[in-house]
């Protein structure tokens, strides 16, 4: 398969070296040093393209591979306000894409046992939920990307929590995320209900960048010859 890597930072790095692991060939990387290199006869000599940039070039670099006929992968967060306008091109343009909050399997497996303890507390309103994450300080959003699905699912799951902020909160219709921001932390995720006689939580932590580069290298592999737009839950057939 051959890749495009849109984004050359450490994680376009972290994929192109588990791309090489599982016989794969990186045939085009971009980053902010060579942008004019972004062109369709370019993008038209990979099968798939890998996207994580930032929230203001997502929406664009998506839509350019969709209109070249490249599938594309996005783990960019911080553009979602968008991602109704993108399916819809994708759609139109009978595209292929796929995009994740988080890409590791874990963290896949942690959002799906995220719905379920959900609906099971739901029952019980004498526990509050709150969700924490932390991660290092050059994360440019907050709160993360992978927060905010956690808090999404939580919510279509948990009737009487109606939206997520990025703070606390003493509104019982509000969910509350608190962002931290230390050093070195690649990503540590916690789900908490607390009640005056116990708590209940569930923690994700990475402990590198491997688990999300090989499971955007698995979305990559998932899209070749397919069309519509797929997330993780496609990929590892929960």
């Amino acid at each position: 398969m051959k890749i495009a890597l849109i984004g050359y930072g450490k994680m376009g790095k972290a994929i192109e070296e588990i791309a090489h692991e599982r016989g794969h060939d990186v045939v085009l990387r971009i980053d902010h040093y060579n942008l004019t290199d972004l062109t369709a006869e370019n993008i038209r000599t990979a099968d798939v393209a890998i996207e994580f940039t930032n929230p203001h070039a997502a929406f664009e670099n998506i839509k350019f591979c969709m209109d070249n006929s490249v599938p594309v992968v996005s783990g960019t967060t911080g553009w979602l306000n968008q991602m109704e306008a993108i399916k819809a091109h994708c759609k139109e343009v009978n595209g292929t894409f796929l995009y994740a909050s988080n890409f590791s399997i874990g963290v896949n497996l942690f959002f799906e046992l995220n719905r379920q303890l959900a609906k099971l507390m739901y029952p019980h309103q004498e526990y509050s939920v709150s969700v924490k994450e932390v991660h290092h300080t050059q994360k440019l959003d907050a709160p993360s990307g992978t927060a905010i699905t956690l808090a999404q699912e939580l919510i279509e799951n948990y009737p009487s929590k109606k939206s997520w902020v990025n703070h606390s909160t003493e509104n019982p219709a509000e969910l509350a995320i608190l962002s931290e921001r230390v050093d070195p932390a690649p990503g540590t995720h916690f789900v908490k209900y607390s009640s005056e006689i116990d708590d209940i939580e569930i923690i994700h932590t990475a402990h590198s960048r491997k688990g999300f580069a090989t499971g955007a290298v698995l979305a990559a592999e998932f899209l070749l010859n397919k069309k519509g737009v797929y997330g993780m839950r496609d990929v590892l057939g929960i």
